[in-house]
C-alpha cells in the first residue's frame, strides 16, 4: 500500500497548476495587517548619553494576537520571524499539499488537515525570505497605483488588444459598432446616459471580444501541439491569467483581452501545455516553446505588468 506523504514532504509541495498574474504565487500585505516590525518601547531619544544608548538587554519578544476565525472560516493567525510578526489566513482542505497564495488581503495558507500547526509554520519559516520578497514587491505594485479610475463619459479611452480605443457614447446607427480603422467604439446609448452604464456596455463589448478572439487562439495552438481541450470559458479571477484542470477544462482571464495577441497567444499555448505537462517543470516549458518560441518576452510582460494598470472594469 502506498504511504502517505510525510508532513514535511507536503511542506514543500507548492507546485501551481495555473498562470497567476505575476508568474508565480504572489502576496499583497493587507493594509491594515503589514508585515510588522515589533513595537520598540517607548523611551526618550537615544544619545551616546542617555541610558537606552547603552541598553544591552535583548529586544522585547513581539506580541502575537490571538487568532481569529474569519467570515470565510479560515483563521487569521501570526507567526514571529526574528522580530516581526507575519499575519497570514490559514485554510484547511482536503488537498494533498501546502499552498502559499497572495491576494490582495496578505498571506493565506491552505494546508491538509492532517498536517500540524507546527509543520505548517515550519514551511512558512522555510519560505520566509521568498514570503517577505514578495510582500515587497507588491507593497511596491501598490504604491505604483499610477493610472485613475476612468471617467466613462463620451471620449473615454482604455487599451483593447495593446491599442487605445476612444469611447462615443451614441452612435449615427443607433447600435453599438467598433471601428478598428479609427480605434472608435461606438456604443449606440441614448444621451444623458449615465456612466455606471457606459461602463457596463464596455466591459460586455470586451468579454464578448474576448470569447470572440481566445476560442480561435485556442484552437489554433491545440493544433499545433497536438492536443484537444474539452471546454474552454472566462474568467474574472483576480489572481491569474488562466488555468487548466486534467480534464482539459480551460479558462482565461478575459482582461487579457487589453493586451496585445501575442500576450493572449502565450497564455494559450500555456494553458495547452499543461494537458502535456501537468507541471512546471522543464519539459513543460520546452512545451510552450514547441508552439510559441517568444513566450519569454510575453512571460515578462506579464510579470511585469501591475493589474492596477488595467482599466478599472
Amino acid at each position: 500500500m502506498p504511504q502517505a506523504p510525510s508532513p514535511r514532504t507536503a511542506a514543500l509541495d507548492t507546485r501551481q497548476l495555473d498562470l497567476p498574474l505575476f508568474g508565480e504565487p504572489d502576496l499583497l500585505p493587507s493594509p491594515t495587517s503589514p508585515l510588522t516590525s515589533s513595537p520598540s518601547s517607548p523611551s526618550s531619544p537615544a544619545s551616546p548619553h542617555h541610558p537606552a544608548a547603552r541598553d544591552d538587554r535583548p529586544p522585547a519578544a513581539p506580541r502575537i494576537p490571538p487568532p481569529t476565525t474569519l467570515p470565510d472560516g479560515s483563521r487569521l493567525r501570526h507567526l514571529v520571524l526574528g522580530q516581526r510578526v507575519l499575519p497570514y489566513r490559514l485554510k484547511r482542505s482536503a488537498r494533498r499539499t501546502i499552498g502559499f497564495v497572495i491576494d490582495s488581503t496578505g498571506l493565506t495558507v491552505t494546508s491538509p488537515r492532517w498536517v500540524t500547526l507546527t509543520d505548517i509554520e515550519t514551511a512558512i519559516s522555510d519560505k520566509q525570505q521568498w514570503i517577505i520578497n514578495k510582500l515587497t514587491e507588491w507593497q511596491g505594485r501598490a504604491e505604483r497605483r499610477a493610472l485613475p479610475d476612468i471617467d466613462w463619459v463620451d471620449g473615454a479611452e482604455f487599451p483593447y488588444l495593446g491599442k487605445t480605443i476612444r469611447v462615443a457614447v451614441s452612435s449615427t446607427s443607433g447600435s453599438l459598432r467598433f471601428d478598428e480603422s479609427t480605434g472608435l467604439l461606438e456604443l449606440g446609448l441614448p444621451a444623458g446616459i449615465d456612466a455606471q452604464q457606459v461602463k457596463d456596455r464596455v466591459q460586455g463589448w470586451l468579454q464578448s471580444e474576448a470569447k470572440r478572439i481566445f476560442g480561435p487562439r485556442l484552437d489554433l495552438y491545440a493544433q499545433k501541439l497536438g492536443v484537444r481541450y474539452v471546454s474552454f470559458g472566462l474568467s474574472s479571477a483576480a489572481t491569474r491569467w488562466g488555468s487548466c484542470t486534467s480534464e482539459g477544462k480551460i479558462r482565461l482571464n478575459w482582461r487579457l483581452i487589453h493586451f496585445p495577441l501575442s500576450i493572449i497567444d502565450y497564455v494559450v499555448a500555456h494553458e495547452l501545455a499543461h494537458l502535456r505537462e501537468m507541471n512546471h517543470s522543464a519539459r513543460f516549458w520546452d512545451t510552450v516553446a514547441s508552439i510559441f518560441p517568444e513566450f519569454r518576452e510575453a512571460r515578462h510582460t506579464l510579470k511585469n505588468h501591475p493589474p492596477e494598470l488595467l482599466p478599472a472594469l
